[in-house]
């Protein structure tokens, strides 16, 4: 898996996340998508539940960026199942954006949901057991 220039991670200027992403596994670098498309939901659910329009855009935004990551990074020829996470991960953009719309709290939770347990698989298939801790660390 080859993550983009762009990813969500790399663009901060906390240089010790930069180097983190930079020297992660490519199964780390998915945890880490995962840690921080998880926190952009509970942000933007909170967000749009307290009609916090700006803080809601700009955290769903960045969750459809990371999704979209997800998505391109995704290589269905290797693993037959595959298409179906791309369909799921092309599911959750539309709904994304759906709830950017309409900041819509419910639908982003049940978007939070969906994501659960996929993030609790990969945590767990990357051999991730310490709790997230890029979480605390920015926006």
């Amino acid at each position: 898996m080859v993550m983009a220039r762009g990813n969500p991670y790399a663009n901060g200027g906390n240089p010790y996340i930069r180097d983190s992403v930079e020297t992660a596994s490519p199964g780390r670098l998915l945890v880490m998508l995962y840690d921080r498309l998880a926190l952009d939901l509970e942000r933007a659910e909170h967000a749009c539940a307290a009609g916090d329009v700006q803080t809601a855009h700009d955290t769903l935004v960045h969750a459809q960026e990371v999704i979209t990551e997800l998505h391109s990074s995704l290589d269905v020829s290797v693993w037959a199942p595959g298409q179906h996470l791309a369909d799921l991960y092309a599911f959750l953009a539309e709904e994304l954006c759906n709830a950017n719309v309409s900041k819509d709290a419910a639908k982003v939770g049940a978007c939070r949901r969906i994501i659960a347990p996929l993030h609790a698989a990969w945590r767990e298939a990357a051999g991730v057991v310490e709790p997230p801790t890029v979480q605390r660390i920015g926006a």
